[in-house]
């Protein structure tokens, strides 16, 4: 027979909001990307073109120091209260893919401070094109590349390339100077991600980043 008290207990790892129904709780994005493809930078532009009408925090992830965090604050993008940096400790994977729980905690203390928000930004640390998040952490994911590695990057594949919800080519403005095709990567970018979405964007030219606003205000009921 049943205990009349019976306690149940979530696992270390899961989301307190995840039975939530999605329209009860933010839209939470994640953004990887290699070390400089303009990751923090296109955080920094979606806060300031998305808070005009919506709830917006983020989360930053470095391995041993806020610098992301420090870079938002002293920008500010954001009021401080709706910035949290994760120090990761190890490998930024890690902490958005195998053990999420930092970012899970960071995350709901934004909820629990905040109150109702309608977006989350999750950014990864500096990572590589095998960067992936767990879908327990996020819901859709972008992934930044950028033009100075060459018009070969979206042809080299790996998961952030092929399976992100969205795919930034970043810094079109430093083509010419680099030697890029812009072709050449929508090409592959098509052939690699088939049809999920792939932008082009400069935030010297684009300072809203128009086209990844306009994609998660979409995704905002």
């Amino acid at each position: 027979m049943p205990a009349e008290h019976e306690h149940t207990h979530p696992h270390p790892h899961e989301d307190p909001h995840a039975a939530l129904p999605k329209s009860e709780r933010a839209v939470r994005i994640g953004i990887g990307g290699p070390v400089g493809s303009g990751k923090t930078a296109l955080v920094a532009a979606l806060c300031r073109s998305l808070s005009t009408d919506l709830r917006v925090a983020v989360v930053t992830n470095d391995i041993y120091t806020t610098e992301d965090a420090d870079f938002l604050l002293r920008n500010g993008v954001l009021p401080p209260e709706r910035i949290r940096a994760v120090e990761t400790g190890c490998c930024p994977h890690t902490a958005i893919r195998d053990d999420i729980s930092a970012n899970l905690d960071a995350i709901e203390e934004l909820e629990e401070s905040l109150g109702p928000l309608d977006v989350i930004l999750v950014e990864s640390g500096g990572d590589n094109l095998t960067a992936t998040f767990s879908k327990g952490l996020i819901d859709q994911q972008i992934f930044v590349v950028d033009v100075a590695g060459g018009d070969k990057v979206p042809r080299k594949g790996g998961p952030g390339v092929t399976s992100a919800d969205l795919l930034v080519i970043n810094k079109t403005d430093l083509a010419p100077l680099v030697g890029a095709d812009l072709g050449v990567m929508e090409r592959d970018a098509k052939a690699r991600r088939g049809d999920l979405p792939t932008v082009f964007l400069s935030l010297v030219e684009d300072r809203t980043a128009a086209p990844v606003r306009d994609w998660i205000r979409s995704l905002v009921k």
